[in-house]
């Protein structure tokens, strides 16, 4: 439950501030302070989406989702990233619009502004460190953004006081939004291959195959499929040939699947003299073992 309170905190926190922020960039004039307002709103919009997607997303699989709602935390994630992106897309347009036209501002009370805004970001960012779905890397992408967003404002806002260099404020400003498109992009692209079935990170399917290949009592495995729902827990199916004692077979390839990381498994096992009704049961993984195609004449 750790997730979902971590998102909750989020939420109450950034929806609060960027209240308090707006009436600040008015107060100020700094147009940073006030686009900064207006991204924070969308952030806690989307913060908002992820507590209800990672709420939903811990259900107990059902009728309707035989799989349990795992991949909803993934919604969650995909479009707390998407709001991201479009977010730093409109912070470098408006840096470069600032560095076209400066604008006239209050240092003072920017400066004021931005170290409560480094202060609330900060410790929001540090509640919701933990906790390693893709959604909640998503959420505490956000409030990275936030605290480094804040950072380049008071940096800025004492540079500008002090000497008059203008320009400093939207130059880290794209800065910041670069590192996020990046990270934030890196996230949708895992995102994108958990929907895709992509065989999940650090789990290679050939050396499994060989793993089990070499248990007693096995004589071939194949149709081997792993994926994974959340990134988190990773189930496989795969037939096993053996004329062995089932049980056995089946206790030794779990334990197997178990230091891989799979942690459900869903195991056809087959008579050696039995056809396995798909046409490309043999389908050989690697290159490698390309030497001994088994063809089955139906």
């Amino acid at each position: 439950m750790k997730t979902e309170k971590n998102i909750l905190i989020a939420f109450i926190l950034n929806l609060a501030f960027s209240i308090f922020e707006f009436a600040g960039g008015i107060f100020t004039g700094s147009v940073a302070i006030i686009s900064d307002a207006v991204h924070d709103i969308g952030d806690a919009v989307s913060i908002g989406i992820s507590y209800f997607f990672e709420k939903k997303s811990k259900k107990q699989p059902d009728e309707k989702y035989t799989y349990g709602y795992a991949r909803y935390s993934i919604i969650g994630s995909v479009i707390t990233t998407l709001i991201l992106l479009f977010g730093s897309v409109m912070v470098i347009f408006n840096a470069i619009n600032k560095i076209i036209e400066p604008t006239e501002i209050n240092y003072t009370g920017m400066i004021i502004f931005a170290i409560i805004g480094v202060c609330v970001n900060f410790s929001a960012a540090f509640l919701t460190r933990e906790g390693d779905s893709l959604n909640q890397k998503a959420v505490n992408l956000h409030m990275l953004e936030d605290v480094l967003g804040w950072v380049v404002v008071l940096v800025g806002a004492i540079v500008m006081r002090f000497s008059d260099f203008a320009l400093i404020d939207p130059i880290m400003s794209i800065g910041v939004a670069v590192f996020i498109l990046v990270n934030a992009i890196k996230n949708l692209k895992e995102a994108i291959d958990l929907f895709l079935e992509k065989t999940p990170h650090g789990i290679d399917v050939n050396e499994i195959k060989g793993h089990i290949a070499e248990i007693d009592g096995v004589q071939d495995v194949h149709h081997i499929h792993i994926w994974s729902m959340d990134g988190q827990s990773n189930y496989a199916t795969m037939h096993i040939v053996t004329n062995s004692d089932s049980h056995q077979i089946k206790v030794k390839v779990r334990a197997e699947l178990q230091e891989h990381g799979i942690g459900h498994a869903t195991l056809e096992l087959e008579a050696e003299n039995e056809h396995c009704h798909e046409e490309n049961c043999h389908v050989e993984l690697s290159a490698t073992s390309s030497g001994h195609h088994h063809h089955h004449h139906h």
